[in-house]
């Protein structure tokens, strides 16, 4: 597996990392066995990105990618934890909070709860309104002073916040949504990385599952988010399943899978960006492992762009509540 330096002062990371988020919650029930194999898997295939969140299934994610790494070299593993959603014993998102205070409780539990000395990428999951990002960035700044964390990261940001952030501290990456259906980050804060040597983690290059290639309405889990997500509902998922059925004839044509094709145009996006795949099981790992092997030419790119245009898919990429809480969503002016 190549690896390359996230951003300009982050560590040599694998070119895709695996996002665990789904393992623990959020999806629908999964397998904690088939999860533990996947991880094991993913390491073992040469991806030595982690992604979590402590709230992804309140500490249980975390606990998780504990399990998995027993008996592992501890510099096998970029670990990268998100924090600050608040959430009650019921699952209910109850706020959010990166008040300084909050930050170092937060990563004394992370740290308890991943079984490790250190955390390599700590970040906010998002901007907390009533906290100015360079407290929460100072707080991080301390903890990494103090040996606890050594990069800081984003997630969701605008390009004033970034700015605002990198002043306090140098941010390895940005985590964000990126994918075919899903490309506000090129609209300014993609460009304002690239200028302060910001790295980008991208979350949801297959909106899902959406365009995965093997979404289907009829077997989403109960507790699966995404019968509330606007991209999967009545009226929107018709039009967006034709975008699909527009990428197949592409990836039929080339020998792959629309999931591959899917992941290669990101990879393709650029060398600073590096797509994190949700996988929950080794099928769909080996599956998104395979798009490292494609290269798509010009003229592919000019096809799948001429198939899946930019405004192409209908629906916000989360519900209104939460679109007005992301600071990415928030252009400049």
């Amino acid at each position: 597996m190549h690896k390359r330096s996230l951003g300009s002062t982050g560590p040599a990371v694998s070119k895709i990392g695996l996002g665990c988020m789904g393992m623990s919650d959020l999806y629908g029930p999964a397998d904690r066995q088939e999860s533990l194999a996947t991880i094991h898997a993913a390491l073992d295939a040469g991806i030595n990105l982690l992604d979590t969140g402590d709230f992804y299934g309140m500490g249980h994610n975390e606990m998780l990618i504990a399990e998995a790494l027993q008996g592992r070299p501890r510099d096998e593993v970029i670990i990268s934890v998100k924090f600050g959603g608040q959430r009650a014993p019921s699952g209910e998102w109850v706020g959010y909070d990166a008040r300084p205070q909050a930050v170092k409780t937060a990563a004394a539990y992370s740290l308890r709860r991943l079984g490790v000395d250190y955390i390599d990428i700590y970040r906010p999951s998002r901007l907390d309104p009533a906290v100015p990002i360079e407290d929460t960035i100072g707080a991080i700044a301390d903890l990494v002073q103090a040996g606890y964390v050594r990069q800081i990261g984003l997630s969701e940001m605008g390009e004033e916040t970034i700015r605002r952030a990198n002043a306090v501290h140098a941010i390895s990456d940005l985590q964000i949504e990126y994918s075919l259906i899903s490309r506000g980050i090129e609209d300014g804060i993609l460009q304002t990385c690239r200028e302060l040597g910001i790295g980008i983690t991208a979350y949801g290059v297959l909106s899902r599952g959406l365009i995965s290639g093997h979404w289907r309405a009829d077997k989403a889990a109960p507790g699966d988010f995404r019968y509330q997500s606007p991209r999967f509902q009545p009226g929107n998922v018709e039009q967006n399943l034709a975008l699909v059925d527009a990428l197949r004839g592409i990836a039929e044509a080339r020998g792959v899978t629309v999931a591959q094709i899917a992941i290669a145009w990101v990879l393709a996006q650029g060398d600073d960006i590096f797509p994190l795949i949700g996988a929950r099981r080794r099928d769909r790992l080996n599956e998104a492992l395979g798009a490292l092997a494609l290269e798509l030419t010009a003229e592919d790119l000019a096809t799948i762009e001429q198939a899946v245009p930019p405004d192409a898919v209908k629906g916000e990429r989360y519900a209104q509540a939460h679109m007005a809480m992301l600071d990415s969503e928030r252009r400049a002016g």
